[in-house]
């Protein structure tokens, strides 16, 4: 197929999908469009994620760290100024920002940039470590952000968080947020930065020989996951309309890992799939926490926290028979739909199944 054909193809499903947004929006209840938009924004921080784990092949497990930063950036600069004093009500807001009230999208792109310069600053003694040493660096790193954060109480309002957020339950703004950041991470991923973090996920010391700048690109690679998270982690906060710092405990980045994991690592299309297989499927699968009657017999195991057991036990069964996630290292292409269409069992009869 032409790659003329491909885009054309692209551009309209985007216009369908945009569509659907839109029929979402107005057709659908107000818990329907939240859990959707949730997927959305963990599939732009799940992708964050796997610039710098899947593709650059560098564990960290920092995401949490930069989404609080992208959460406080919108929480503090698009509360209404009025308000303020009733939000900031046991330490009054610093003079500096208390009358400075910033557009929703300038404080998304403000809260992003933020995480970014955060990263690179972070980025200078960390990426040098490797392996579960990065990933512990990463992670004391994302905690002294919290800390940090729950301090600053002039800035952030310590403890108590901030509310009155100008909420946004709107799934065609966040669908639009999403699209722009899967197409600038695909085009990324596909040019020659993209190729160099792949190469530095295969083999470092080749790749360090064919002329590749560790540091220069594995710097890249975090700061563009870290922007990435803190628009997330904006949209976020918009989604709630509050943020306080227990919202980004370290335990948050395990989802999040589970994402990528369970989607694909290295994969873009995979990150979509595991964001709405994880936090769609934690909501379907509520219903295992409410008490169960059979015949007058009441069933003991369902109770709260049972569908976490389910949960995992799926988890555990797409383990066993996706090792390396729904899609692995591989992407939705539209060659690849064709070929499914004229022939759905052929990948069967490849792998031995039928």
């Amino acid at each position: 197929m032409a790659k003329k054909q491909k885009l054309i193809l692209t551009i309209l499903l985007l216009i369908v999908l945009f569509a659907l947004s839109w029929v979402v929006n107005i057709a659908m209840d107000s818990y329907v469009r939240r859990i959707i938009n949730l997927c959305l924004i963990y599939a732009i921080i799940g992708l964050s994620m796997n610039v710098t784990n899947g593709f650059t092949g560098q564990f960290a497990l920092g995401q949490a760290g930069f989404m609080a930063l992208g959460a406080y950036v919108v929480g503090v600069f698009t509360v209404p100024v009025k308000l303020r004093a009733s939000v900031f009500y046991a330490v009054p807001m610093n003079p500096l920002i208390a009358n400075i009230q910033l557009p929703v999208w300038a404080a998304l792109i403000g809260g992003g940039i933020l995480a970014a310069f955060v990263a690179f600053l972070i980025g200078a003694p960390v990426l040098r470590l490797k392996g579960d040493y990065l990933a512990i660096a990463t992670l004391g790193f994302s905690e002294i952000i919290r800390i940090v954060i729950t301090n600053a109480s002039s800035f952030t309002n310590g403890a108590l968080g901030i509310k009155d957020i100008p909420t946004l339950n709107d799934t065609r703004y966040i669908f639009v947020a999403t699209a722009i950041t899967f197409i600038f991470i695909s085009l990324l991923i596909n040019s020659s930065y993209g190729r160099a973090f792949k190469a530095i996920r295969e083999d470092e010391i080749a790749a360090e020989a064919m002329g590749i700048d560790l540091y220069k690109h594995k710097c890249l690679a975090f700061m563009i996951s870290a922007f990435f998270a803190g628009i997330g982690g904006g949209l976020y906060a918009m989604l709630l309309g509050t943020v306080d710092p227990k919202n980004f405990l370290f335990t948050l980045t395990y989802n999040f890992l589970l994402i990528i994991v369970l989607g694909g690592m290295g994969s873009i299309t995979g990150s979509m799939l595991g964001a709405i297989v994880v936090t769609a499927g934690l909501e379907y699968l509520r219903v295992f926490d409410e008490p169960l009657e059979l015949f007058g017999v009441n069933i003991p195991l369902f109770r709260p926290g049972f569908r976490m057991v389910i949960f995992s036990i799926l988890l555990m069964i797409c383990v066993l028979f996706w090792r390396h996630g729904i899609m692995g290292t591989k992407e939705f292409t539209w060659d690849g739909a064709r070929e499914f269409v004229k022939h759905p069992l052929r990948m069967f009869h490849r792998k031995g199944v039928a």
